[in-house]
């Protein structure tokens, strides 16, 4: 009942939101991702960058009508959504990871929610009650979180997201952080997604996600923002 109501809420104030979501090979989990995100009406625009992926994510984006940004290499989440920013229409964006699984409409309503009525400027969801590995690994470090909502105008005053590569949350939080912009934690109960060593194998995982903390740390310590 609460999820209808919130719903009803933000429909009745005409709120209108685009979510971008960068996706490099994530053809098991953007499809059901897109479906509850067009279950929302408040979502008028989904925008689904490719980056550089080279199985079915670009076309299953596409068979659910969705706009797709097909970028020819991988340039990093960072770069990925700001191709994406380049697209939108609305004055709220949502950005969801497009590994992400058990997402519901609650979900996106208690992320949204907060933005649309002016309470913070962004949220950041936590996952919780979901997968050992991935509540704890938020419980760590909730800020590194990919769940946002944000207004457009303060998303697109970050100067330093295009090369940010996997830190982007980083360069996010780093703005935030100085500029004085609005910031509420919100939890988001039943949802997880796919570890890099299950989506690549052990090793290869494994470096992966080297890769991206080394790029989350020369961010936290660099300039920018």
């Amino acid at each position: 009942m609460k999820d209808q109501t919130e719903m009803n809420q933000l429909n009745n104030k005409n709120h209108r939101i685009t979510s971008i979501i960068a996706a490099y090979n994530e053809e098991k989990t953007i499809g059901p991702i897109i479906d509850v995100l067009k279950r929302v009406p408040v979502i008028e625009q989904i925008v689904v960058v490719s980056d550089g992926s080279t199985d079915r994510t670009v076309d299953i984006a596409r068979s659910r009508n969705v706009e797709v940004v097909d970028l020819i290499s991988n340039v990093g989440k960072g770069g990925a959504l700001y191709r994406g920013l380049e697209y939108i229409r609305t004055d709220v964006v949502l950005l969801l990871d497009a590994d992400l699984v058990g997402l519901e409409e609650s979900h996106v309503l208690s992320l949204v929610h907060p933005v649309t009525e002016r309470e913070a400027d962004v949220t950041i969801g936590v996952f919780e009650e979901g997968r050992f590995a991935t509540d704890f690994a938020q419980k760590i470090a909730p800020l590194l979180s990919g769940q946002r909502a944000i207004r457009t105008d303060v998303i697109q005053n970050i100067s330093d997201l295009e090369v940010s590569r996997y830190g982007v949350e980083v360069a996010m939080n780093r703005y935030i952080r100085k500029n004085g912009v609005t910031m509420k934690l919100v939890k988001l109960p039943g949802l997880t997604h796919v570890m890099k060593e299950e989506k690549m194998g052990l090793m290869k995982g494994f470096r992966h996600r080297v890769k991206m903390y080394w790029e989350i740390l020369k961010n936290s310590y660099g300039g920018g923002g």
